[in-house]
């Protein structure tokens, strides 16, 4: 009997464990700030990434407070990735605490952010707003990624930062880009061909904070909101009552609340204004693993879906 072939086995299963352990601990540290766009970095990144999200799935990064994990996480990163246009105002900070001396990458950059309109000194087109004037932060609405169009953008903006940070992998990096770019577009080909089928008048939603301008200014739907951008502040008795005001005289049947927000306040409008709420939308954050959104491709196509099956009652 060869007593050392089964050494030979042994060994060689032993130095083939160590090169997957060792090739699991050399993925660059990557940190995304919040669930969605951890999720675009990742497909991105691919194998090459280790990637850690700080606001996860279901959490509200408007009023995310960064526990010691989160500086841990930081400080270990090779590259931070946040959304811009003001959407992370405590990474700053985060930043100094953890004593992050890497890059910061902005997913968002090259993107026109949309500034919502004023309802009382601009007027409405298809795309405003109505009842909450004064609740939010600046001008400029941060939820860019509620436009397929602009997901194209954030991959081709990661895909720079990691070849940048990583030059031996700026082929794999274009490549993942490209591929994901392809499902972006071909998700975005979808709804548009989906919302084309019903009449611009009949596309009016009411949602639980204003997240929706980009998709709204893309597939033409008219979105009406109880909180402004951001969901860290109530609207005032007088633009509850005059968003109720709204819903009655328009009709409108389309009302959602949102994965991370609070349903009480939309449920409240709901019944004084004679409407049930339609379900759940995804605006700020994934599901968690099982739920109907647990990447950005299944949010948008759920997200699609449940808005058309309402917005057909109106």
């Amino acid at each position: 009997m060869n007593l050392l072939r089964p050494i030979s086995f042994l060994l060689a299963g032993l130095s083939l464990a160590a090169g997957v352990s060792a090739t699991a601990a050399e993925r660059i540290p990557v940190v995304a700030s919040f669930s969605i766009l951890g999720d675009i970095v990742a497909n991105v990144g691919g194998e090459r990434i280790a990637v850690t999200t700080l606001v996860g799935p279901d959490e509200d990064a408007h009023v995310f407070q960064p526990a010691p994990d989160d500086i841990k996480s930081v400080s270990r990163a090779k590259l931070v990735v946040v959304n811009g246009l003001g959407f992370e105002g405590w990474m700053e900070r985060l930043a100094q605490s953890a004593n992050y001396r890497g890059a910061i990458v902005t997913a968002s950059a090259g993107i026109k952010a949309r500034e919502r309109a004023d309802d009382e000194h601009e007027g409405h087109d298809d795309h405003d707003h109505a009842g909450h004037d004064h609740h939010h932060h600046g001008k400029d609405d941060p939820h860019a990624w509620q436009d397929p169009q602009n997901v194209v953008v954030y991959a081709r903006n990661i895909a720079a930062a990691l070849a940048k940070l990583d030059p031996a992998g700026a082929e794999v990096y274009k490549k993942n880009g490209e591929a994901y770019v392809a499902k972006v577009q071909e998700l975005d080909q979808w709804a548009a061909q989906q919302f084309a089928q019903i009449p611009e008048a009949k596309r009016r939603v009411i949602t639980s904070h204003d997240a929706f301008e980009y998709f709204g200014a893309r597939y033409k739907v008219r979105f009406l909101a109880a909180q402004g951008v951001s969901t860290d502040s109530e609207p005032s008795a007088k633009q509850v009552a005059s968003l109720i005001r709204q819903i009655k005289s328009e009709k409108i049947k389309a009302l959602f609340f949102e994965n991370m927000a609070n349903p009480k306040l939309l449920q409240q409008i709901g019944r004084e204004a004679g409407v049930s709420a339609g379900g759940k939308l995804y605006a700020d954050a994934l599901s968690k693993v099982g739920g109907p959104a647990p990447d950005y491709l299944s949010l948008m196509r759920y997200n699609v879906s449940q808005l058309l099956e309402k917005i057909r009652l109106n």
